[in-house]
């Protein structure tokens, strides 16, 4: 079979897209607290054959910047931010094959909760889920579950790591063929065969036996979106579906390549990590009318979107910082997102860059900051298949620059293109989201083998 792409809509549970203004935007529609709203749009991407919506997520609204909710509020720079693992089940009950992914945090939620939810949600959507793990980012989230300060970088990073060890030690606990359902002989289930997982570390201790069988797909699919050095080592590790930030096709090409190097380091086959930078997509029949588009687009954003949402990335109040006034090393080294400060220092050429540097060269906020594919479907395919072939991804994640409208031209204009070209799917593999993906099912034997091995 030929190399196919991997296409993923990046959603969010709120009033706009990953792009604030979005919500601003003459064409989208503004029942975002209805159900309506998003089984409108799984429907649209199950059309298009896409393989999976995915939902980023924050446990906070954006309220850093000037230390307060209001420019956030006012101007609705994602100040709406409902459970997303609720939705996701919304979309789930109106499709039969479209990926469900979701965003659930290894800092502000136990092991065993996370487990549970995405198992039986998995089970419920018959093997469609993922889970797309963060370590969250900033003080107002910490506040929000009663912490009094954020944990530092790495340190987040390290516990992530004994919150993977017990969430799939818990997915383990019942082996593929632990339930034998004979109501005759009064046996339910091998007893056997379902395990406690007693884990003991230096953050979690959880003892099971987990509460949830195995779902069509062994269990959901493990997402994530490590950008700095500790982030990749995570995403190495742990990921089957990773999301990228490439500033340019130079740049990707030797991030992707560096990244494959270290899955395989890390004892993983790196054909089965799937590599997926951000991009906006502006479609038209005619490359002048993709143009007024983008032009519609590129007005929705409001200066306050940058300041907000960077305010929001990084922990730090920017309203509180001159406009050209560099950062020290110390206010730097205190950043939240190290990748995202690692990107803007490299690409604005400056040790210490300023508020400016961060607003220009980051794009946040704006359709700058992911890569822009604008034109015809011929011209728009032609530019993705140039960074899927180089190789600098295997597939891409699709932001929405309005709702469901991006959607719809990508599924009506660009989908069919790809198809013609054998870039993409015309069905989809299979009923699991790791069929669709070519994923192996994980066995709960071989889990635990590995682990007696290791004893």
């Amino acid at each position: 079979m030929n190399r196919m792409m991997t296409l993923v809509a990046f959603l969010q549970a709120q009033n706009c897209s990953n792009l604030p203004g979005s919500w601003r935007h003459p064409s989208t529609m503004l029942d975002f607290l209805t159900p309506e709203y998003y089984q409108r749009i799984a429907r649209t991407l199950e059309d298009g054959k896409i393989h999976l919506a995915f939902f980023d997520d924050r446990l906070a609204l954006p309220d850093l910047y000037t230390g307060h909710h209001a420019e956030a509020v006012g101007a609705g720079v994602r100040a709406v931010k409902m459970d997303p693992a609720t939705i996701l089940m919304t979309m789930g009950l109106a499709t039969q094959k479209l990926g469900l992914g979701s965003t659930y945090s290894t800092t502000y939620y136990e092991p065993f909760h996370v487990a549970r939810v995405f198992a039986t949600m998995d089970l419920m959507l018959k093997g469609r889920v993922g889970w797309n793990i963060v370590t969250s980012l900033n003080s107002a989230e910490a506040l929000n579950f009663g912490h009094s300060e954020h944990m530092e970088h790495d340190a987040r990073y390290d516990r992530a790591d004994e919150f993977m060890q017990v969430v799939i030690g818990h997915w383990n606990t019942w082996e593929d063929d632990a339930l034998i359902l004979d109501k005759i002989g009064n046996r339910f289930a091998d007893a056997t065969k379902v395990h406690r997982l007693d884990h003991v570390g230096p953050y979690f201790k959880s003892r099971g036996p987990f509460s949830v069988p195995r779902s069509p797909q062994g269990h959901p699919v493990l997402i994530q979106a490590g950008q700095s050095g500790r982030g990749q080592a995570f995403a190495a590790q742990w990921a089957e579906l990773v999301f990228v930030i490439y500033h340019n096709l130079e740049a990707g090409k030797q991030q992707y390549a560096a990244f494959k190097q270290a899955v395989a380091a890390a004892g993983r086959d790196p054909a089965q990590v799937h590599v997926a930078p951000a991009c906006y997509v502006i479609v038209a029949e005619s490359e002048e009318a993709a143009l007024t588009k983008r032009a519609v687009i590129e007005a929705s954003a409001k200066p306050v979107d940058a300041l907000v949402l960077i305010s929001e990335v990084l922990n730090y109040d920017f309203g509180a910082k001159g406009y050209d006034e560099p950062f020290t090393d110390e206010e730097l080294a205190a950043f939240s997102w190290h990748g995202f400060r690692e990107r803007v220092v490299t690409y604005s050429g400056k040790k210490n860059p300023t508020v400016r540097d961060f607003v220009e060269v980051s794009g946040r906020g704006t359709i700058a900051e992911h890569k822009v594919f604008c034109g015809t479907p011929k011209s728009v395919a032609d530019q993705m298949e140039e960074w899927f072939t180089a190789p600098a991804c295997d597939g891409f994640v699709l932001a929405a620059t309005h709702m469901p409208g991006a959607y719809e031209d990508v599924v009506r204009l660009l989908v069919p293109e790809l198809q013609h070209r054998g870039l993409f799917q015309k069905d989809y593999r299979g009923s699991t989201l790791r069929e669709n993906l070519g994923l192996p099912i994980p066995r709960a034997a071989d889990w635990h083998n590995a682990r007696k091995a290791a004893e």
